[in-house]
């Protein structure tokens, strides 16, 4: 296991064909790479317990809730995680929420788009090629 310091967690909530954005105001947090056969991904936040309300809700809504988080430096690119809430523990006038959950490897998505793109744009065959090959 290799274990990582949160910097920053955004959690993004779909309501009504909306994707709400809610950044979470870090007391600290830990986020840990499993290794295990699933690739799964432990993140912990310690937060203040004003958002204990919020977080309940997405606790008994059980759905997979998409975080986009920044490890080790506010500098580093976001990582994005589809998770579960596994935990909501209240700490004093504090609290920490558990997730688990798998990495989104953005870019695959970036090279699938740009794929897209080009092939709407009308290129293909060794066309295709070259220019993705330019872009990248």
């Amino acid at each position: 296991m290799k274990t990582f310091k949160l910097k920053k967690l955004i959690v993004k909530e779909g309501i009504e064909a909306k994707l709400l954005q809610h950044e979470i105001k870090l007391l600290d947090g830990l986020i840990i790479n499993r290794e295990d056969e699933q690739n799964r991904w432990l993140i912990e936040a310690f937060i203040d317990q004003s958002y204990l309300e919020f977080f309940k809700r997405l606790e008994e809504e059980r759905q997979e809730i998409m975080l986009e988080v920044k490890i080790t430096k506010e500098s580093n690119p976001p990582a994005t995680f589809i998770t579960n809430i596994i935990g909501v523990n209240e700490i004093g006038d504090r609290m920490n929420v558990l997730f688990m959950g798998t990495i989104v490897d953005r870019r695959i998505h970036y090279i699938e788009d740009l794929l897209e793109r080009l092939v709407k744009e009308g290129y293909k065959g060794e066309e295709l090629l070259r220019k993705f090959k330019a872009i990248l």
